[in-house]
């Protein structure tokens, strides 16, 4: 079984898969968001073409540690995933993830049309590296 990370964005939804023993996060795709039952039906495809028994999704925090207005969006779509899938979801702090996505692309020489459609997918990568990363030390 495997864990699915995601971005979540008003936009885009990035995605990442683990690999089938939970060491490496891979980038899946970046979701252009249409509607939630859009948004839904692709995630039930990959959910099953995966075989995912798990999803991380990133939470925004501000840097202080609070919560604003984004993480309380992510929060709403987190439990409409949970509805509709009834496979554990677990919050993960994602500050600064889309600061590094950016940086590890700018230091590929990402051109920057390709990095706006890479960058969320790319984030999500990390999210879900750093839950596997803490699970694996824990």
């Amino acid at each position: 079984m495997r864990i699915l990370g995601l971005d979540v964005g008003d936009k885009r939804i990035g995605i990442a898969i683990s690999d089938p023993m939970g060491w490496t996060a891979q980038g899946i795709e970046t979701l252009k968001r249409q509607s939630k039952e859009k948004d839904l039906a692709r995630l039930v495809e990959l959910i099953h073409t995966y075989e995912v028994d798990t999803i991380v999704c990133g939470l925004p925090r501000n840097m202080n540690g609070t919560y604003g207005p984004k993480a309380e969006e992510t929060r709403r779509f987190g439990d409409k995933l949970q509805e509709h899938f009834q496979i554990p979801l677990i919050y993960w702090d994602e500050r600064l993830t889309t600061v590094s996505a950016q940086k590890t692309l700018l230091q590929g020489d990402v051109s920057r049309a390709k990095r706006k459609e890479v960058v969320d997918k790319i984030a999500a990568v990390f999210i879900l590296q750093n839950y596997l990363d803490a699970r694996a030390k824990s």
